[in-house]
């Protein structure tokens, strides 16, 4: 530990803060597991647009007061700002115990949702106790709290089960919320004795106008759809994996739920990486990774998986003539024999005891369609041709994958924050509230965007397809900037780009 009594003090701070942070997480997603347990449980009766209704109003909640409380986080310091979200997030927790059907519910959800508005404040209060070369890395280790999604939804099932004593006590869910109302009381008590005040003097000073007049750039809505793309499609996935995995892999919900948690935990805990990542190779190298690798992650979980026939090559008469003899092998039109391929009579059997196929495979063979006796005429179809295409989507090359863009994920949550304290060193509150603000939208959005996308179109890999044209679009937006900047500040080295060389002075071909 640093011999600096202010170093002590940050690294406490910051430590407080991921707690909290994971704390308010786990509160924010709790509608997930506690909707999903009442409506399996037959303990209350929603259809399908109500629990969509029900996982989405917190996140909604969250997302939309991240603004204001960022200008409340610049103008009264994080460590008032911050107890006060879990006290007033707590009381609605508590009444969620209270709720006799959906309308209560409903109101109860936004008033918990607050909970999300937390990230905001920890973002603006954590920068301000470290230098800008330290930032990536402390906003990332703060981020870490995400990983609060993950353990309610593996540690609130089973608190939901002794509870409800396996379901000989089913109003004992009642508890649950409450639990996790008394929880954000004693996270806040220990948050305040624990930290101190600390704000960037030049934020507090400055009017509403002021502090919205970041707002006008560009460059913050920009950090805002990569947010949408990074922290939105986490939130999504994190309850989107669950369907898709029943759906599409016919698991059981317990097992949908692990493997969804593959992807979820590694992307909270892998943003503190994200954060020294950015601090030593710098935001926008970090962003080109990740936008990069999430465009290609996507582009491979595109293809659906699927077991499909279809037309292939046919056999057509070279001349006239009379059909003499037919057989899998081949057609015999007067005295000319046309040969024909055989099916595999192996290639089902080999699908069926379930082999790890990456790629596609697939056969093809020819089937008469002439009888002997059949007069026929020149180029008159004798066989036709099928093509059976399966792919299996292995399913742990599946998760590996979506692991894969769950952790770039993790890596570009932090590096869009790192950005922040770099252009808007006095605005963290008001400009990471609403980058917060879009992404947490992300979140809200995505989920019922997919449904729709699956509705039209029938295939469940549209969600990657849809990821794939928003992390192209980032990336082309990104770098159209990077080149801008870099011919308005150095055209020389641009032209230079442009042209892929170098002066021999300078080191050859670029």
């Amino acid at each position: 530990m640093s011999r600096d009594p202010d170093r002590r003090i940050a690294i406490r701070v910051l430590i407080v803060n991921t707690i909290a942070f994971t704390v308010c997480f786990a509160v924010w997603m709790m509608n997930g597991v506690l909707v999903t347990f009442l409506v399996d449980q037959r303990t209350m009766v929603f259809d399908k647009a109500q629990m969509g209704w029900l996982l989405g109003i917190p996140v909604l909640t969250g997302s939309l007061l991240r603004l204001p409380v960022g200008l409340f986080t610049d103008r009264w310091g994080g460590r008032r700002v911050y107890a006060g979200v879990m006290l007033v997030t707590a009381p609605f927790c508590w009444l969620v115990g209270s709720a006799t059907g959906f309308t209560d519910l409903a109101l109860y959800s936004l008033g918990f949702g607050i909970a999300g508005t937390s990230f905001a404040v920890g973002i603006a209060y954590s920068s301000v106790f470290f230098p800008r070369h330290q930032q990536g890395t402390a906003l990332g280790i703060f981020g870490a709290g995400n990983a609060g999604a993950g353990l309610t939804s593996l540690g609130a099932p089973a608190l939901l089960r002794w509870l409800t004593d396996g379901g000989a006590n089913p109003e004992g869910w009642r508890w649950f919320p409450r639990i996790y109302a008394v929880v954000l009381v004693v996270m806040a008590v220990v948050f305040w004795f624990l930290t101190v005040d600390k704000r960037d003097p030049a934020s507090g000073n400055k009017t509403l106008a002021q502090n919205l007049a970041p707002l006008g750039s560009v460059r913050v809505w920009r950090f805002g759809l990569y947010y949408f793309l990074v922290f939105g499609g986490f939130v999504a996935l994190s309850q989107w994996l669950i369907p898709y995995y029943v759906n599409v892999y016919a698991v059981s919900v317990g097992m949908a739920g692990l493997l969804a948690s593959i992807f979820t935990f590694p992307s909270g805990f892998i943003r503190a990486l994200g954060g020294w990542l950015s601090d030593k190779l710098g935001a926008r190298t970090v962003m080109y990774w990740v936008l990069g690798g999430c465009l290609a992650g996507s582009v491979l979980l595109v293809v659906p998986r699927m077991d499909i026939f279809a037309s292939g090559e046919g056999v057509m008469a070279a001349a006239p003539g009379k059909v003499t003899e037919v057989t899998p092998e081949k057609v015999v039109i007067d005295s000319k024999a046309y040969p024909l391929k055989a099916p595999d009579p192996d290639h089902d059997l080999k699908i069926a005891d379930s082999q790890t196929f990456v790629f596609p495979t697939g056969r093809f063979w020819q089937e008469p369609v002439v009888k002997v006796g059949d007069t026929v005429v020149k180029k008159q179809l004798v066989a036709k041709g099928v093509s059976h295409i399966y792919f299996q989507a292995n399913i742990w090359i599946f998760t590996s994958i979506a692991c894969f863009i769950g952790i770039l994920m993790g890596i570009g949550k932090a590096a869009v924050y790192k950005h922040i304290p770099e252009y808007f060193p006095h605005d963290v509150g008001v400009v990471g509230g609403i980058v917060g603000v879009l992404g947490g939208l992300g979140g809200f959005v995505c989920p019922i965007l997919f449904g729709y996308l699956l509705r039209g179109y029938g295939l469940w890999t549209t969600c990657w397809m849809f990821f794939a044209v928003l992390s192209a679009a980032c990336l082309i937006w990104m770098h159209l900037v990077v080149r801008r900047m870099m011919a308005r500040r150095v055209p020389e080295v641009a032209e230079m780009i442009d042209h892929e060389h170098l002066p021999q002075s300078e080191g050859g071909p670029a």
